[in-house]
């Protein structure tokens, strides 16, 4: 049995583990609320910029825009995961990191080479612990991200994917130097989809070829003339300017963009609340653990005195013998 000397060390050991981990979990808690609103106030910028980009897509006659056409031949296909700058937020990186292993294992098996680009420390650390190449990472802002931190990886991503497989683009290497990198066929996002303080899903993405749905003017014809239906949908006429491929062709890379933030947003919130049902854990577990060593210690103390009690009895009675 421990000494009440190791018990009380060990306790109080706990006691600095305890405060760390609560103040964490205060930490995290204050930033969901912050996180929640940064996702629900990007949504609606998200649903306008899907919506004009389908109505461009249904005016442009021949969709010829690489973002969109699939092209015959897939060598090459870019994965990019979403994970944490920092530890302590439970199973967040490794249910991301699962995902993403299984989206490779699929990948090869159609035949394409995946290509792993990588947001945040931990996931660059698990490749990199494993000796496996990362074609350019991107860390410092998981927690808070701002859109012109996924600038850089943004354009990266959609030059790499205009260049297409077999061709050679001059971008940022995995370590920030120069270099001329093959483009990719398709491009793939791993991220974390926020759905409550409890629950957080790791889903993947494909981000292009964009898939674009066709709205289809739908009209009820009568023997003479057009009649009313309520089932009917129509949409409004538009007129561009200039040009609807024009204006296609700029959209794409804006609306890659925007599925991408939205992307590192819901991750962040994520991360916020795996991070803050973790350290609620840990400091559960420290208290349970803090009472059992104090039970322990306080029953040695006990017998401690006990015993000291009994000698000094025997002493007396020794002494009036």
């Amino acid at each position: 049995m421990a000494t009440i000397r190791e018990l009380r060390s060990r306790i109080k050991s706990i006691q600095s583990t305890k405060k760390i981990t609560k103040a964490q979990e205060l930490i995290a808690t204050s930033r969901i609320t912050k996180a929640q609103g940064r996702v629900a106030a990007a949504r609606p910028y998200a649903k306008e910029i899907t919506r004009v980009v389908t109505t461009l897509a249904n005016a442009s006659t021949s969709l010829d825009s690489p973002l969109l056409v699939e092209r015959e031949t897939r060598r090459r296909a870019a994965v990019l995961v979403v994970t944490s700058d920092s530890g302590q937020c439970g199973g967040y990186n490794s249910n991301v990191l699962k995902e993403t292993e299984e989206l490779l294992s699929l990948l090869r098996s159609e035949g394409k080479e995946p290509v792993v680009y990588v947001m945040g420390r931990k996931g660059f650390g698990y490749y990199t612990f494993r000796d496996r190449p990362v074609a350019a990472n991107w860390s410092g802002f998981s927690q808070q991200p701002k859109f012109s931190d996924s600038a850089e990886a943004v354009r990266h991503l959609v030059d790499s994917f205009l260049a297409g497989s077999g061709e050679r683009v001059p971008l940022p290497g995995a370590h920030g130097e120069q270099a001329d990198i093959e483009g990719v066929d398709e491009l793939h996002v791993v991220y974390t989809r926020f759905v409550s303080m409890l629950t957080q899903k790791p889903v993947v993405r494909r981000m292009a070829p964009i898939d674009v749905e066709f709205e289809v003017e739908q009209l009820k014809m009568g023997d003479d003339i057009l009649e009313d239906d309520a089932n009917a949908v129509v949409g409004p006429e538009v007129e561009f300017e200039p040009e609807a491929k024009e204006l296609l062709d700029a959209l794409l890379p804006k609306y890659v963009a925007s599925r991408i933030f939205a992307a590192l947003l819901e991750s962040s919130a994520s991360e916020h609340a795996a991070r803050r049902t973790a350290m609620k854990a840990a400091t559960d577990n420290a208290t349970e653990l803090e009472k059992t060593l104090s039970r322990q210690a306080n029953a040695a103390r006990q017998a401690q005195i006990t015993q000291e009690i009994s000698e000094i009895v025997g002493g007396v009675e020794a002494l009036a013998n």
